[in-house]
């Protein structure tokens, strides 16, 4: 009896266990809805040296707004739009708005992607693939992803550059981020790679080595990822001889976003704006968002201070772009046609991130919500010949963005 008995409650144990076991595992899957729109906040600390001695740091801000444009057949047809922006070395407290790449492609349930080679985003490629079984805790396997640079600037190299990763995961299981609990995921590669090509530019990678290690959070309520944390560290040994080498951390996460009403706020603004008295200041509406344009805009000659009427100006602005707060915002300066090329591009930054920085100091956003850029005179509105056209293309725009 007493063997009877012992024998089935191994059997009992044997089942919870087994059903313990069935419990624990889980298959992992992208889902895709059409129409859906999203963005992801990334922050980059990144340490720079050349032959070992250093040479900057930088902080840097990326926005990836993110449209599901198709689904078929478990797959996802994706525009994207990223933007980058660049602390400038410590002078202005907000990010300067640096680059823009858009791209489409295809994501299957998986996470491998359809997409053509010329272009220059998502920067890493088939991260996260996941197996065909399902996942238990500890459960490891690889699979072969791609990173890919813009090394036009500094480098001449036209094309997309392209190298192959192979990438580590390790099903973690539950893990804490942010006071929840979420399927959690380590990833992990080594870069060792050699071009098999020369270039014309005077000076190219010819090999490229380094590392990167991420806990990815899973979100498995939409099925994509929810949030990840990286180290990583990228070696350029150049032709030349010298070597260059990228080290820091990052981390991003996705922010869930409706599509703006443009119309409705543009409506709305335009009261604000003549209830509140704000003079030479108009508001429209275009793909981006809901654009506040602020004409003449009053500095000293020469000057990104802003005078005591500005800064007024700017207080009833902030009041309405403190009805918005889940939006971010984009600050751009304009200048008139005056100066040197030069002068008025770093005029227009300067403004802009002027603006910028009066709005931070005001609480209206948080700052890797806001960025600014300036664009110098290459976007007149009125005519440069005439000091009533100079006044109106003086100007600042704040962008309540869309997605």
């Amino acid at each position: 009896m007493l063997r009877s008995r012992k024998a089935l409650l191994l059997i009992v144990l044997s089942l919870l266990s087994t059903a313990a076991l069935v419990h624990t595992e889980e298959l992992f899957r992208f889902t895709y809805r059409e129409g859906e729109q999203y963005r992801i906040l990334s922050n980059v600390d990144q340490t720079v040296t050349v032959d070992g001695t250093f040479s900057h740091r930088a902080n840097m801000l990326n926005r990836i707004a993110i449209t599901v444009e198709e689904v078929d057949n478990g797959r996802g047809r994706f525009s994207v739009v990223y933007q980058h922006s660049a602390e400038s070395t410590g002078l202005y407290a907000v990010h300067q708005f640096d680059r823009e790449y858009e791209s489409r492609f295809w994501r299957d349930e998986r996470g491998v992607y359809d997409i053509e080679p010329h272009y220059f985003v998502p920067v890493v490629r088939d991260v996260p693939v996941f197996p065909d079984y399902a996942l238990s805790p500890g459960d490891s396997w690889t699979h072969v992803g791609s990173e890919v640079h813009d090394l036009r600037e500094g480098y001449g190299i036209r094309d997309a550059f392209h190298f192959p990763i192979n990438v580590n995961y390790i099903y973690l299981g539950q893990r804490e981020w942010q006071g929840e609990m979420w399927p959690a995921f380590s990833v992990r590669y080594n870069i060792s790679h050699r071009p098999s090509r020369t270039y014309r530019a005077a000076l190219y990678p010819v090999r490229i080595s380094g590392f990167s290690d991420q806990i990815m959070y899973w979100d498995p309520d939409f099925g994509r990822a929810k949030a990840y944390q990286e180290e990583y560290e990228i070696v350029l040994s150049l032709s030349n001889g010298q070597t260059v080498q990228f080290e820091g951390t990052a981390s991003a996460e996705v922010v869930e976003s409706t599509p703006l009403d443009r119309q409705r706020v543009r409506e709305e603004i335009a009261r604000e704006i003549d209830e509140l008295g704000i003079l030479d200041t108009t508001v429209s509406e275009d793909e981006r968002g809901v654009t506040l344009t602020l004409e003449n805009i009053q500095f000293p000659p020469d000057s990104a201070e802003l005078v005591a009427s500005e800064r007024e100006k700017l207080r009833r602005i902030a009041l309405i772009l403190n009805r918005y707060p889940e939006r971010d915002v984009l600050i751009t300066g304009h200048t008139a046609l005056a100066g040197t090329e030069a002068g008025r591009q770093l005029l227009s930054e300067q403004r802009a991130a002027a603006v910028g920085e009066f709005l931070l100091a005001m609480g209206v956003r948080e700052r890797d919500r806001m960025m600014s850029r300036g664009v110098g005179a290459t976007q007149p509105i009125a005519d440069n010949r005439t000091e009533a056209g100079m006044r109106r293309n003086r100007r600042v725009e704040i962008t309540i963005l869309d997605n």
